[in-house]
Order: structure tokens, then C-alpha cells, then sequence
């Protein structure tokens, strides 16, 4: 077995294809890893270091903004891996971005709720603070938000640049409930939401907050892992050189 392929990976083509590659995680997220190990992947770790200081205001649709983040991740750590060791090279190298987006729209209702075209949305960051973090959940107690993970997979060809990108974005509504301000407090100050995008972790104690989700859990998590190996699938499907180079 493959070192990156764990025991226990279903025998899908993509996750075959992928045994005796070289695989890396442009990302230092446990829970990126961790939702990659759910699934039987266990990729190298080699956290980027792009900046993530994209402008969302240059993007028709703020959708693009965690692709083209996640791109630049994915790209720097592959160019960087080839330039260090160009023996040892990636055969696929993943970049993933999560982002919250938050609407004007409110929820008043169980009805469907869907992002509205042509409305600006807010990018909700990591909070600076607990006093920002609880601002953050103010705001969306009662109402939505949507998380949105943009994937990049970046892997060898033989024309120039050398290597070639496919991205995903995949998207998730959270429906939060209208919780007592005191729950809120108290789940700011247990500091857990200090360093997630939104300022909540919907694994840990955040789910408190959370009265439904529309969409893949482990997208809200941090990754969309089904979405993901979709595309691997369909890269060895149209693809016949796809991880043969």
C-alpha cells in the first residue's frame, strides 16, 4: 500500500491511481488532514506561505476569491517542491481556501434560503479578537451565512509551465439559531473561535450555535472531501495522462 494511501481508502479509480504518488497538502489545517485521513488519504505536509491578501473586490462573484486563493497556494508549494528537489517532485500537490460569506438577507422562517445574485456579501475573516468574535456571532445569531472552500489540484504535464490546475468551489448554507445572548458570550470566551474563518468551529462547541446546515458538512468543516474526489475521478476518467508524467 501506498504511504499516502491508507489501508482502509475505498478502491475508488482516483485513490488507485493515486498509489506510489507522491501527494502534498499545501495546507498545515488538522482539519484539512483530518478529513483526508476520514476518506484514506494522508498526503505530505507543506504548509504555504502566500499571503492570502487577494482584494474579493476585484472578483465579479466572491466565489472566486477562496479559488484563486487556494490556486496560489497550491502553485507556490508546487513550484517551490520542484525547485528544491526536481527528482522528488509532487505528483499532485492540493490547495484548499474556506471563506464565510455573511447576506443582508435575514431569516425569518424555515423556508429554502439562497444567496441572491448581484448582493454585495461580506467576508467574514478570522476574528482579531474576542471582542470581534463576538460581534461576528451577534451578527449572524438568527440569520446565514455561507462557507465557501475553494480546491485546487496541481499536477505535472510535459508542456509548458510544466504543470497544469483544476479548481473546484464548493458551497454550504448555516442556518444559525437564534440563541441567547448569554450562550453566545460564553462561547466566545471559551476562545475556540479565536482562528476559524466566521469566527465558530461547527465540529467543536460551535455546533451549539447551529440550528441546520443546506450543503456538505465537511465543506463547513473545511473541506468539501466528496466534491473533491469527484474531480480526481473525473481527471482519470477524461484524462489519460492525468498523474502519468
Amino acid at each position: 500500500m501506498s504511504k499516502h494511501i491508507l489501508p482502509h481508502a475505498l478502491r475508488i479509480p482516483a485513490l488507485e491511481k493515486l498509489k506510489g504518488k507522491r501527494i502534498v497538502l499545501a495546507s498545515n489545517s488538522p482539519r484539512r488532514k483530518e478529513i483526508l485521513r476520514t476518506f484514506g488519504l494522508s498526503p505530505d505536509i507543506v504548509p504555504s506561505t502566500f499571503e492570502e491578501n487577494l482584494d474579493i473586490s476585484q472578483f465579479p462573484e466572491p466565489h472566486e476569491y477562496p479559488v484563486a486563493t487556494a490556486t496560489h497556494k497550491a502553485v507556490e508549494v508546487y513550484e517551490k517542491l520542484v525547485q528544491e528537489d526536481p527528482d522528488n517532485a509532487p505528483d499532485l500537490v492540493i490547495g484548499a481556501d474556506t471563506v464565510v460569506l455573511t447576506h443582508p438577507q435575514p431569516v425569518t422562517s424555515d423556508t429554502s434560503y439562497s444567496i441572491l445574485p448581484g448582493i454585495v456579501q461580506e467576508l467574514l475573516e478570522k476574528p482579531t479578537s474576542k471582542q470581534d468574535n463576538l460581534r461576528m456571532l451577534l451578527d449572524l445569531n438568527g440569520n446565514v451565512c455561507e462557507v465557501v472552500t475553494g480546491v485546487t489540484v496541481v499536477y505535472p504535464i510535459l508542456t509548458a509551465p510544466g504543470y497544469n490546475i483544476k479548481s473546484i468551489d464548493e458551497r454550504s448554507l448555516v442556518y444559525f439559531a437564534d440563541n441567547p445572548k448569554h450562550i453566545v458570550e460564553a462561547y466566545v470566551e471559551s476562545g475556540e473561535g479565536i482562528d476559524r474563518a466566521g469566527g465558530f468551529a461547527i465540529q467543536e462547541q460551535g455546533g451549539m450555535l447551529i440550528r441546520k446546515i443546506e450543503g456538505d458538512y465537511n465543506n463547513v468543516v473545511g473541506f468539501p472531501a466528496a466534491s473533491f474526489f469527484k474531480l480526481l475521478d473525473l481527471l482519470v476518467e477524461e484524462d489519460p495522462d492525468f498523474l502519468e508524467v
